[in-house]
């Protein structure tokens, strides 16, 4: 087996691993902003909630849904990647993921911000899967962008 098949193989298994048991699934209680994201071409959808501190961190997170695997493990890879950054750091994480998906050239600082969500990598290959990885990370936008 050639070394990229191993490094391929590797990325489905963390999809896989994300997609059957998602990190930060629980819903949240008291006060946190939320939104609702589907995709009307495949039937994807992500619930996102999240609490924000007081010194503008992501304290808490829940993204659940429904979907295929791709919407899901990218939005459980996604709440990882974020979960106790800065507002600045996940705006910098949600470009860096999106300029991930359109191939655009990225520092090895960049790609480091990804962190595991860099699993979705391969999706770029299947332009009409895109979608289905950005619909977390549509949301996540939606709610950051009013900090």
């Amino acid at each position: 087996m050639s070394e990229l098949s191993d490094f391929d193989d590797m990325y489905q298994e963390v999809i896989i691993d994300h997609y059957k048991n998602p990190r930060n699934s629980k819903k949240l209680s008291g006060n946190y902003d939320e939104t609702k994201a589907h995709n009307p071409f495949c039937g994807d959808e992500i619930e996102l909630q999240l609490i924000i501190s007081e010194d503008r961190i992501v304290e808490k997170i829940s993204v659940t849904g429904r979907g295929c695997a791709i919407s899901q493990s990218s939005g459980s890879l996604m709440s990882d990647s974020v979960y106790g950054k800065s507002i600045e750091e996940v705006k910098n994480i949600n470009l860096n993921v999106r300029a991930m998906l359109k191939d655009e050239e990225l520092s090895d600082e960049d790609l480091d911000s990804i962190g595991d969500s860099y699993a979705i990598e391969g999706v770029k290959k299947f332009p009409v899967r895109i979608k289905c990885a950005l619909l977390s990370w549509a949301a996540l936008k939606e709610l950051i962008d009013k900090y």
